[in-house]
């Protein structure tokens, strides 16, 4: 069995040139939720020269619209979505510091090679553990365009949080090496 490599946030070149697709991660500390309509905002924020809501440099975007949170709970359910909606925003956000994404499902080649431009990682949540995953987020707060609801973009704490290195900043793909390794065997 792997080890677990434990990550605090904000990720620094040294600790993503460490990781390889198929590691498992443990991530604490700072998470930025964000989906589409947050993403196009952002870079639209950019394009007009305007400040962002958080600094992006050494951030992980979470890729979740948690759900409303029963009364005593801090978060509702806060499973991934699928990263490919935000291929067309991630290079951009990439080039200006983030340093990486969380959602499920593969991003594109342009995202890959703006991984590998601006070491960066894409990890992976597991689906269908939304609950589970609630349960790591120690603290929640809108911090933008709260008129999205579940989408605006908060800032999430969190201790624990278990992800996998599914795009890796050497061109390292688990959806690809998985097919390949499945071809392989049959």
């Amino acid at each position: 069995m792997n080890n677990i490599i434990k990550l605090v946030t904000p990720l620094q070149d040294t600790q993503i040139r460490n990781l390889h697709a198929g590691d498992m991660v443990e991530i604490s500390g700072c998470l930025y939720s964000a989906r589409d309509t947050a993403h196009q905002r952002l870079v639209n924020a950019m394009d007009r020269g305007e400040p962002l809501p958080f600094d992006l440099n050494g951030q992980l975007i979470y890729y979740v619209g948690p759900s409303p949170a029963r009364p005593g709970n801090l978060s509702g359910s806060a499973g991934p979505t699928t990263a490919g909606r935000m291929n067309t925003f991630a290079p951009r956000l990439l080039e200006n510091g983030l340093k990486g994404m969380i959602g499920k499902g593969e991003m594109n080649q342009a995202v890959a090679e703006a991984l590998q431009a601006y070491t960066a990682v894409y990890f992976a949540a597991v689906g269908g553990a939304a609950a589970l995953i609630a349960q790591t987020i120690k603290s929640s707060r809108i911090i933008a365009y709260p008129e999205l609801g579940p989408e605006a973009i908060r800032e999430l704490i969190v201790e624990r949080f278990s992800v996998v290195v599914a795009q890796d900043c050497y061109g390292g793909n688990v959806f690809g090496s998985g097919k390949q390794a499945y071809l392989v065997s049959h």
